[in-house]
């Protein structure tokens, strides 16, 4: 799921612009617990860069991981000012010092790494007293992002986890408690806004990554179905106007290291 491939198909920024707002959430639970101003943060699989540039700019000394080569050169192109250390690596294995990190974040990016790996790492990172934050995608009862492609393909193999998994505060808690205090699950609700139904299309077709490799390893048959299922998912949510907008919801977990 994690995969250099994957993140770099399509447009990512186009997704992580709409997602930036979430980062300022993580970036706020963190300083609900501790300042940023002065402390050693890791963004972990941090895409473009939207939550470490967000802390730099509170003070924070970052150091931002990335599987995505592609997704690295244009965070370090956003850093005019070189306030982050922007390194390509596994989120899981970043090979950085151990307890050498205040904070670490993620804006919907660890979700999709294997989660004893993952949680392993971020121990190993953080020091005793360390404050985690990140955001992930809740389930909800429909989801016109993701029911059409389960309707067109069928439901993906499981890989032994699902990213949703990590907006359940029950599952949250299991896999946090036995090494962090303090775990706070809160729930949000993200605003998906189209200026129209070709737009939402195009975005799903040349922009989201997730969506662009969908279309790419579906044959030519799936393709056409699975614009004409994304659109009747859409339909509902098309305005007077001609918009399209549709929430899904989300949670931002916290918690601090012991």
């Amino acid at each position: 799921m994690s995969s250099p491939s994957l993140w770099s198909a399509g447009r990512y920024d186009a997704v992580g612009q709409r997602i930036a707002h979430i980062a300022d959430q993580i970036l706020d639970a963190v300083e609900a617990r501790r300042a940023l101003r002065g402390a050693a943060l890791i963004d972990l699989a941090c895409g473009t860069g939207n939550a470490a540039l967000g802390a730099a700019a509170r003070g924070a000394r970052v150091t931002g991981v990335d599987i995505t080569p592609e997704l690295i050169a244009i965070a370090t192109e956003r850093d005019g000012d070189h306030l982050v250390r922007w390194r390509v690596g596994d989120a899981a294995d970043t090979a950085l010092p151990t307890s050498s990190f205040q904070a670490a974040v993620s804006n919907m990016g660890i979700v999709f790494v294997d989660p004893d790996r993952q949680v392993a790492e971020i121990n190993r990172l953080l020091e005793p007293g360390g404050v985690l934050a990140f955001s992930a995608w809740s389930r909800d009862a429909s989801n016109p992002l993701f029911d059409p492609v389960v309707a067109v393909l069928g439901a993906p193999a499981r890989a032994g986890f699902s990213p949703d998994e990590w907006g359940d505060a029950d599952i949250v808690t299991e896999r946090l408690a036995p090494h962090y205090d303090a775990i706070d699950v809160r729930p949000g609700l993200h605003r998906w806004e189209f200026e129209s139904m070709p737009a939402a299309l195009h975005w799903l077709r040349a922009e989201s990554p997730v969506h662009v490799t969908t279309f790419q390893r579906a044959d030519d048959a799936q393709r056409e179905r699975l614009v004409s299922e994304f659109e009747s998912a859409l339909r509902p949510y098309v305005g007077a106007s001609g918009e399209v907008a549709f929430t899904s919801s989300f949670v931002i977990v916290s918690a601090v290291r012991r």
